[in-house]
């Protein structure tokens, strides 16, 4: 469908990009890795056509449509949200395309009510959404998707894993979401020194592969290293000997004429970063009753009551806008509130805030910041931990004051890393991280012997760090306990039981079929009730067979599809008819138990 073929690109004459050749085929999905500034963005943007390659060129299907979501854009203001989405569909029967539109926005996050409202009272990451919205729904045959769940809460960025996932578009993607890239992926091409290795597996696997092939070129640049210096020691040994001026002049061309190896020598996969020793705080470091939060006419949450124990680890999810932040800065004392929160004896807070970055002192280096606050033995591994959050090298010399946003929000995190504290609070910790700087501070997380609240939308950081889970939404705070794919799990039960609530089949109900009194209904009006209730009732059975052997063929088709060579079209028209079949069903049960 499409191919890179030679392509090489610079910039004022530095190389970012040498000689990348690959192809990408129908309905692909491919993950775009690597660290920040390796070119990731710079490839997405030369497939999009934005960039001209410095030499190669970059071919395509004829016909062939690309959406490409960048990280930065720009918005107009003049337009609903209603309106900015249906320029999409360019005079098209309008009418075909609502239903699809629907499900999008308000699978991106949004409400009905949102619908009219102009763009311009929407912040960034709304508008974010908005864009990827059009895109989705313009169906192109590439998506070319840069960090699209930045600003997305843990339910959207399942919708839109669903969505990709059943979705007939390639797509090439750049995340740091690794359990997203995991489950929507299934090849993984890392760009590294200006060159790419691509892997025909998801990013879990890639991992296991790249470390094999780290290791043999470490080997074989320490070969290659040990040989470049035995022969540099005959040449400066013998350069003066008339005997051997045959051999030097030999080795001199054979070092010339040599293939130098580049590897990335920064490992920190050994990297144990530890906190600092927690001072012991009171049993409850926090405890919550009734509290409630109101900005003018608007309530943000009320009578929330909960208490977290020392040492506990919790997350606070849920919807953008419904409350996690607003909470946090209540505990912060940024803002009042009604009811009451208690913070206990002796709690030490270390907090991370979303512009935390603010505070910094732009007079300083990238290591004084860190040597200012880093005490005993911490105080030798500073290059190292610089280097596990992209400081490495000459980045640890520059200012604060010409650090880019995202790298000193990364600053100051490892500041807040190295400070003692009994209770931390981090509210999107890891937006600005990428994949093995996430792994160091989780880590570092679990080995905390404090007491931990984090606001985040990241699965996978959340997985196996956090013991419980705070459910914020519709003005309530509810408590979940278990880690957080224990949350999602029961999520999706609950919406299920939300809707038995709707239509219970309990005598209690009135809109449910029910046998009546014999003092006001003669036998024969029982007798035919009660034949009918059976009868509703074995249909109900037969459909939720249906429906669970239609599930079991559903699971069965997304293994199947999850093989590159399995995606053909006839297969991807099986599955869409099975989902359709499903939907039919789930229509059929809810019309019965009515």
């Amino acid at each position: 469908m499409l191919t890179v073929d030679h392509i090489s690109m610079e910039f004022s004459s530095r190389p970012v990009l040498d000689d990348i050749t690959f192809l990408i085929n129908r309905k692909e999905r491919i993950a775009l890795v690597g660290k920040n500034g390796a070119g990731k963005t710079t490839l997405l943007r030369l497939i999009a056509g934005e960039y001209q390659p410095t030499s190669g060129r970059i071919s395509r299907e004829n016909d062939m449509t690309i959406g490409y979501l960048p990280q930065v854009m720009l918005f107009q203001d003049d337009r609903t949200l209603r309106d900015e989405v249906m320029t999409v569909f360019h005079g098209e029967d309008e009418a075909r395309f609502i239903a699809e539109m629907d499900r999008t926005i308000i699978g991106l996050g949004f409400e009905r009510k949102d619908f009219d409202r102009p763009c311009s009272e929407f912040s960034g990451g709304w508008r974010m959404r908005i864009e990827l919205a059009k895109i989705l729904l313009c169906h192109p045959d590439l998506l070319l998707l840069d960090e699209p769940t930045n600003h997305l809460d843990i339910e959207s960025i399942q919708w839109l894993e669903d969505f990709l996932k059943s979705s007939p578009s390639a797509v090439l993607m750049v995340s740091h979401d690794r359990a997203f890239i995991d489950n929507v992926c299934g090849r993984t091409i890392e760009i590294t020194l200006g060159r790419i290795y691509d892997y025909s597996v998801n990013y879990s696997k890639f991992v296991e592969l790249r470390k094999e092939r780290h290791e043999q070129q470490v080997r074989a640049f320490q070969n290659q290293q040990k040989m470049i210096a035995d022969t540099e020691e005959f040449i400066e040994r013998f350069r003066y000997k008339a005997t051997k001026a045959v051999q030097v002049q030999s080795r001199i061309k054979q070092l010339e004429k040599l293939e130098r190896l580049e590897v990335d020598l920064e490992d920190t996969s050994r990297l144990n970063l530890r906190f600092p020793p927690a001072p012991r705080s009171g049993d409850f470091p926090l405890i919550v009753e009734d509290l409630r939060k109101d900005f003018g006419e608007h309530n943000v949450f009320h009578d929330v009551t909960f208490t977290i124990r020392r040492g506990e680890k919790v997350a606070f999810v849920g919807k953008n806008g419904e409350g996690k932040t607003t909470l946090v800065k209540c505990i912060m004392g940024q803002l009042d509130y009604l009811g009451t929160l208690k913070i206990g004896h002796n709690v030490k807070i270390g907090y991370f805030a979303q512009n935390q970055a603010a505070l910094l002192d732009e007079n300083l280096t990238v290591f004084e910041t860190i040597d200012y606050v880093a005490v005993g033995d911490i105080r030798t591994k500073i290059r190292d931990i610089l280097g596990a959050f992209m400081f490495g090298g000459e980045a640890s010399d520059k200012k604060v004051k010409v650090l880019s946003g995202g790298e000193r929000s990364r600053l100051a995190m490892i500041r807040l890393l190295l400070e003692p504290c009994n209770l931390l609070i981090l509210d999107e910790p890891t937006n600005h991280l990428d994949m093995q700087s996430k792994d160091v501070l989780k880590a570092a997380l679990q080995d905390f012997n404090g007491t931990l609240i984090c606001v985040s939308h990241d699965r996978d950081f959340l997985n196996g760090l956090v013991s419980k889970v705070y459910e914020f939404g519709g003005g309530h705070v509810k408590e979940h306990l278990g880690g957080i794919y224990d949350f999602l799990r029961a999520k999706k039960i609950s919406t299920l039981q939300e809707l038995e609530r709707k239509n219970p089949s309990t005598p209690n109900n009135p809109n449910t079929l029910s046998t009546p009194s014999s003092s006001k209904q003669d036998f024969a009006q029982q007798k035919a009730l009660a034949a009918e209730r059976r009868k509703k009732e074995k249909q109900i059975a037969e459909v939720e067979a249906a429906i669970a052997d239609l599930e079991a063929q559903q699971a069965q088709m997304e293994e199947l599809l999850s093989l590159p060579e399995n995606q053909t079209t006839e297969n991807f028209h099986q599955y869409e008819s099975i989902k359709h079949q499903i939907e039919q069903k789930m229509y059929e049960w809810e019309i019965l138990s009515e």
